[in-house]
């Protein structure tokens, strides 16, 4: 099914949302379990999730953008993609839970701790959505569902880890859940501005597939291999992201 570009919008912006929205389903559990899930079991789900993005960016995004712009395009998208997130990560305030602040200071008076915490977590989104919306840009649905159903997939042990650490930071449980569900509401805008940049340049898709996977490469290494590594669980984590990224090969083999 080849899509116009107000279904390329449509479908963009719905399938960011459902992505987003499954962030919301890792986080149901800490409104019913007391016990929390060990360190190691976070860093295996989030080792899991980042193999889940790696694969999606490699043979959804980054080759794509190969085959139909070729490669110098493809490498200055990557480039230009993870750049930009670089800029809001060094100039955009926030705190992840074990990293701690980045960005520039800000009075902890001025802004909440918890907003902190959530444009941390909305920059890494960001992308997400990104990719969602610029994937459609083919004009392929498949092409579209498949990185969509990547990220919602990701999205799920990350919403599960998100919440814990909004426990772990003193938040209520039904706190945690809502700021967690809050921190998917950005990929829907992400996805509306990829969606609208593939469709209003449409010669330029090649451009917008490798720097959305650039973008994402960027947040996979600087936010959640870190994370996954800063508990002395390196080894577990680097086979979660493994067995992550095979699942999600196997599976874009088969929707392919």
């Amino acid at each position: 099914m080849e899509l116009t570009g107000s279904q390329i919008w449509l479908y963009g912006v719905v399938a960011s949302t459902v992505a987003g929205l499954a962030t919301s389903i890792g986080a149901i559990p800490v409104l019913f379990f007391k016990k929390l899930l060990t360190e190691k079991q976070l860093d295996m789900l989030l080792g899991f999730a980042a193999g889940v993005m790696l694969a999606a960016t490699m043979f959804s995004l980054i080759m794509p953008a190969i085959d139909s712009g070729g490669i110098w395009v493809a490498v200055i998208g990557i480039i230009a993609g993870a750049l930009v997130i670089e800029l809001f990560d060094s100039f955009s305030p926030h705190e992840h839970f074990i990293k701690g602040p980045e960005g520039r200071n800000v009075s902890k008076e001025m802004v909440k701790k918890v907003w902190l915490f959530v444009t941390a977590i909305a920059l890494h989104n960001f992308p997400e959505g990104m990719a969602v919306g610029v994937s459609f840009g083919s004009g392929m649905l498949k092409n579209g569902l498949i990185v969509a159903i990547a990220i919602g997939i990701q999205n799920i042990p990350e919403g599960t880890a998100t919440a814990v650490s909004f426990l772990k930071a003193g938040y209520t449980k039904k706190q945690a859940f809502f700021w967690s569900f809050l921190t998917g509401v950005i990929e829907p805008i992400g996805g509306l501005l990829g969606a609208s940049f593939v469709v209003l340049m449409k010669p330029a898709l090649p451009f917008f597939l490798s720097f959305a996977g650039g973008a994402m490469l960027y947040v996979i290494s600087d936010e959640i291999i870190p994370e996954t590594h800063s508990h002395g669980n390196e080894r577990v984590a680097t086979f979660s992201l493994i067995a992550g990224f095979i699942i999600m090969m196997i599976l874009d083999t088969a929707l392919g």
